[in-house]
């Protein structure tokens, strides 16, 4: 496994965890970022890359820096 798919994965992880604490459920929270339920079930697994754009709405919607989203993935 490369280093960008090593790094999908942990994204994907951090993104569920905070998506998680504040009580969404996938589907609730694709609603959030407008995005589909079945992308951000591929995000949280480490299958899809995100663009910069929905990495943004992402964090806006967990109340999060995008540093913080980050941390530690690298």
């Amino acid at each position: 496994m490369d280093i960008g798919t090593k790094a999908l994965k942990r994204l994907g992880k951090r993104i569920r965890k905070f998506r998680e604490n504040k009580k969404l459920s996938q589907e609730a929270f694709a609603d959030e970022v407008n995005l589909a339920r079945s992308y951000i079930s591929g995000v949280e697994r480490g299958k899809r890359n995100l663009s910069f754009k929905a990495l943004v709405r992402i964090a806006k919607c967990l109340e999060i820096t995008l540093s913080e989203l980050c941390e530690g993935i690298s």
